[in-house]
C-alpha cells in the first residue's frame, strides 16, 4: 500500500514534469488547479510577471448561494465562475495546468465547465 507521503511525492513529480512544458504568458495565461479533500481552487497565472491575475474556489463569495450536492458539482461551478471572470477581463485562451492530478473526476468537471462557459484551452 502506498502511504500519503509517497502519493504526494508522485503528484509533485508529475506537476514538475508538466510545468516544464506549460508556461503562462500574458497572451495565454496558465489555468492552475488545486484540489484538496473538500475544496477545489483555480487561478490564472502570468508566469513572466509571476502574478496571479484571477482566482476562484469552491468557497468563493460568488458561490455561497449556489447549491452544491457533491464535490464534482462544486468543481463545475468553480469552472464556470473562473470562465466568466476571465471573459469579463478579456481573457479567451488559457493553458490548462492540472498540477499533477489525473484528468478525471473533479479536475475534468472543472475543465469541461470552463470550456462550456467559453474558455479555450
Amino acid at each position: 500500500m502506498v502511504d500519503s507521503r509517497a502519493k504526494k511525492l508522485q503528484r509533485t513529480r508529475r506537476h514538475h514534469r508538466i510545468r516544464r512544458k506549460i508556461d503562462g504568458t500574458p497572451e495565454r495565461l496558465r489555468l492552475v488547479v488545486f484540489r484538496s479533500l473538500r475544496k477545489i481552487y483555480v487561478q490564472l497565472v502570468d508566469d513572466t510577471a509571476a502574478k496571479t491575475i484571477l482566482a476562484a474556489g469552491s468557497d468563493s463569495k460568488e458561490l455561497k448561494d449556489a447549491p452544491k450536492a457533491t464535490k464534482t458539482d462544486a468543481a463545475k461551478a468553480v469552472g464556470k465562475l473562473i470562465a466568466q471572470k476571465a471573459l469579463a477581463a478579456g481573457i479567451r485562451e488559457v493553458a490548462f495546468d492540472r498540477a499533477g492530478y489525473k484528468f478525471h473526476g473533479r479536475v475534468k468537471a472543472l475543465a469541461q465547465a470552463a470550456r462550456e462557459a467559453g474558455l479555450k484551452f
